[in-house]
């Protein structure tokens, strides 16, 4: 039975999945979201989060520790230096998953995985243009017609 054994294998030998994870954290931190299966996503959240806990205490024995996880030095700045202090007045649950459905390959569920504290920016689709007849011709507002056609006669009688 399994009871008490929470690590998550992932279908991969235990070296393989500590580099997985290792850089699925990374990317996160860099890209402050990335998108992946839930299963991923599920794993990867409590070492993300464990990350932030590190990064919150600021030494240098943290800093060292989620260096020797991580294995990039870019990443360990960018978290003690910007997330971590982000964070600094929550006491966990640093991140969110967001369910997306299914991918159409294999229909494996796939999650967006992001930081609750980050920023982001949201491209709005532009308006649309105004609306086309039938015939491809753009329609004139009906309040611009009379207005046009009062103004023309205005300035021909101010001309004469």
């Amino acid at each position: 039975m399994r009871h008490q054994n929470k690590t998550v294998k992932l279908g991969r030998k235990a070296e393989h999945r500590k580099a997985l994870l290792a850089n699925q954290v990374c990317s996160l931190i860099e890209h402050q979201r990335i998108k992946t299966t839930l299963a991923k996503a599920k794993a990867v959240r409590p070492l993300a989060e464990r990350m932030v806990t590190l990064g919150k205490d600021g030494s240098l024995h943290a800093r060292r520790t989620a260096f020797a996880y991580l294995r990039q030095k870019d990443a360990v700045k960018k978290l003690f230096d910007d997330i971590a202090p982000r964070s600094a007045e929550r006491n966990g649950g640093y991140t969110r998953i967001i369910k997306l459905g299914q991918r159409k390959s294999d229909a494996a569920p796939i999650a967006y995985l992001e930081w609750v504290d980050a920023a982001f920016v949201v491209d709005e689709e532009p308006a649309p243009e105004e609306s086309k007849s039938r015939k491809g011709k753009k329609e004139k507002a009906p309040e611009e017609q009379p207005a046009a056609a009062g103004r023309k006669k205005k300035a021909a009688a101010a001309a004469t």
